[in-house]
């Protein structure tokens, strides 16, 4: 009875969790800003802030699954969005229309930024997110003329090209690591936004895996090329919050130190999306090779 007494504060009201919120937001900050972390008073802060943590994490844990199974169901009630989610081929339209557009964009914004600020760093990340964008408009162009599963032979073709052309991203990931290393360039991103990006790069590098291993399993040489694509930018993109986080935080680790890190993942990067590449070239062309001779005996 006493445990069940104690739990029962763990579900405060909503107001008294906003409140707390609030509360507990303020005073750290002026815990923060003012130096004030060894004070006695500030321990207090400490432990009603671990409390309020709690109780938001417990009424999330209470609350989300609930609204989430409410808004899947609305979603799937509706035809554009069942069918989003039930029809991989579909799925795989939009979002390769999707990156296309974000694609263009960066590599835009980069170019303009290069011109801007005289300075090549922007203009690799332009060549990168170009060859992104290359790919995904073949695979768009394919998709729309010809469409998933109706030519094996040109869907191979197209995914063995995009093979190749995933090979050169290599020469834009070379050029950013040795502009990281010996002309201090990266990305920096300040106070809280780090941890968003962070969450966000973890999140989208966890769903590139995910996905690799399930479209694999459709056997469509499209789809599946379209995730090695998601997988390779979003390793990419770990690279760049490695450099990030060592700006932010690696004042502590010497510039040697954090430039054997950089290389070392760059090196590793480098070697994966090389072994996709690869791996994707040398089983489209495999099959590609078979069909081709049952056509000729078939003749």
């Amino acid at each position: 009875m006493e445990w069940k007494k104690l739990i029962k504060y763990l579900y405060p009201p909503l107001w008294v969790i906003i409140l707390l919120v609030l509360i507990c937001t303020a005073a750290l900050v002026y815990t923060f800003v003012g130096g004030y972390e060894a004070h006695p008073a500030a321990y207090f802060t400490y432990v009603l802030s671990f409390y309020t943590l709690t109780a938001v994490v417990m009424r999330c844990i209470k609350v989300v699954p609930k609204h989430y199974r409410s808004a899947k169901e609305k979603v799937y009630d509706n035809p554009i969005g069942n069918r989003y989610f039930t029809d991989h081929k579909f799925k795989t339209h939009v979002t390769l229309y999707r990156n296309l557009a974000v694609n263009i964009l960066y590599a835009g914004v980069n170019i303009v930024s290069g011109f801007l600020y005289h300075t090549a760093w922007f203009f690799v990340l332009a060549f990168y997110y170009g060859i992104l964008a290359v790919m995904r408009f073949l695979l768009v162009k394919f998709v729309n003329h010809i469409g998933i599963g109706n030519d094996r032979l040109k869907e191979l073709r197209h995914s063995r090209l995009c093979g190749y052309i995933l090979l050169t991203i290599n020469l834009a990931l070379s050029g950013a690591v040795l502009m990281i290393l010996y002309q201090n360039k990266g990305y920096e991103y300040h106070g809280i936004l780090i941890y968003v990006m962070a969450a966000y790069t973890f999140y989208i590098t966890t769903v590139a895996i995910v996905n690799l291993v399930k479209y694999r399993k459709l056997g469509s040489p499209v789809m599946s090329m379209t995730k090695i694509i998601s997988m390779a930018a979003s390793l990419v993109s770990m690279l760049s919050l490695e450099t990030a986080m060592f700006s932010q935080f690696g004042k502590d680790m010497s510039p040697e130190s954090q430039r054997i890190f950089i290389a070392l993942t760059g090196a590793g990067v480098s070697i994966i999306i090389v072994a996709m590449s690869v791996y994707s070239i040398i089983k489209n062309s495999k099959e590609i090779k078979q069909i081709m001779e049952n056509n000729t005996y078939g003749e």
